[in-house]
C-alpha cells in the first residue's frame, strides 16, 4: 500500500512538471516574461533561438529578449482615391447695388434680391484622388489631387438668369418653390501638409494652399405651380476660373475642410465672393 501511494505521488509529479513545459519552445532553464521583455536563463549560458527584436546575452547565462511594437510607416508617395466632400455653399456679397454696373445686371434689385435660404445652400466635392508626396520626414509633405465641386446656391426670391438680350437678372412675376442655381467646376487642389504624429495612422495635422476651378457646366433650375420644372442651360456671365485659398483640418479619423475664393462668382455687374465649408470623408 505505501508503494502505491508512493508511486502515484512519483506520477503526479511527473504530470504537473510536463504540464509546466512549454511544448512549443523546448527550454532548459527558467522563464519569466515582463510585458515586452523576456528573460530566459538557460543551462551553461547558451541560447539556441533568435526571434526578437532585440536580444542581450550576459556571462552567467541570462538572456534578456525586448520585442518592439510594430510602428506604422507611412511610404514616401501614398494615394488617396475616391474622396468625398460634404457641406454647405454661400456667397460673401459685397456688392454696391447703387453702381451703374450692378443697376445693368440686376435692375432695381438690392442685397435682399439674391438672400439664400439658411442652411439649404450646398457644396459636394468627389475628388478622383488625391496624393501626398514626402519633403521633410513625412511631417511636411505635399498633397494634390483632381477631383469636381458641385455647388447649388439656394435663392429666397423669385429672380430669374436670363440671357437674351443681353446677361442679366430680373424678378419673375411668379412665385417658385424651388430657385437653384448650380455652378460645377473641374478642380485641382496644391497644398502643403503637416503631419504631427506620422508614424501613426489616426494622426493629427492640417494642411493649406490654393485650388484652380474650371467651370463645366452652370444651370438654373425653377420649379413652380403654373410652369412646373425649368432647366435653363448657360453659363449666365459667371467667372469662368474660381482661384481659391483652401485648407483642411484632420483630428484623427474625422478631417474638416474649407473655401474661399479669391476671385468673384460673376464676371460683372455683382461682387460676390464665394466660399465652402463642411466634413472630408478620406482614409488621410
Amino acid at each position: 500500500m505505501k508503494q502505491l501511494t508512493l508511486s502515484m505521488l512519483a506520477l503526479a509529479l511527473c504530470t504537473g512538471v510536463f504540464a509546466q513545459a512549454d511544448t512549443t519552445k523546448p527550454q532548459t532553464g527558467d522563464t519569466i516574461r515582463v510585458g515586452n521583455m523576456i528573460i530566459i536563463k538557460k543551462d551553461g549560458g547558451t541560447t539556441t533561438e533568435e526571434k526578437t527584436d532585440k536580444k542581450s546575452n550576459d556571462d552567467d547565462g541570462v538572456t534578456v529578449e525586448i520585442k518592439k511594437r510594430r510602428t506604422y510607416k507611412p511610404s514616401n508617395i501614398s494615394t488617396n482615391w475616391w474622396i468625398l466632400d460634404l457641406g454647405f455653399a454661400n456667397v460673401n456679397d459685397q456688392t454696391n447695388y447703387g453702381s451703374p454696373a450692378a443697376i445693368a445686371y440686376l435692375p432695381g434689385g438690392d442685397k435682399n434680391s439674391l438672400s439664400l435660404k439658411n442652411g439649404k445652400s450646398s457644396n459636394v466635392n468627389l475628388w478622383f484622388f488625391m496624393q501626398r508626396v514626402n519633403v521633410i520626414k513625412h511631417v511636411v509633405n505635399l498633397k494634390y489631387g483632381l477631383g469636381v465641386e458641385m455647388n447649388n446656391y439656394r435663392y429666397e426670391n423669385n429672380i430669374r438668369y436670363r440671357s437674351e438680350p443681353t446677361d442679366f437678372i430680373n424678378r419673375d412675376s411668379i412665385s417658385f418653390t424651388k430657385n437653384k442655381l448650380a455652378a460645377d467646376y473641374i478642380t485641382v487642389p496644391v497644398m502643403i501638409n503637416f503631419n504631427f504624429n506620422p508614424k501613426k495612422k489616426r494622426s493629427y495635422g492640417l494642411s493649406a494652399g490654393v485650388s484652380a476651378g474650371y467651370l463645366y457646366s452652370s444651370r438654373q433650375k425653377l420649379c413652380s405651380d403654373l410652369r412646373g420644372k425649368e432647366k435653363i442651360k448657360n453659363d449666365f456671365d459667371l467667372e469662368p476660373w474660381k482661384i481659391s485659398a483652401i485648407g483642411e483640418l484632420n483630428l484623427g479619423g474625422i478631417r474638416f475642410y474649407g473655401s474661399y475664393a479669391l476671385n468673384n462668382l460673376h464676371k460683372s455687374g455683382l461682387e460676390q465672393t464665394p466660399y465652402n465649408f463642411g466634413i472630408r470623408f478620406s482614409s488621410w
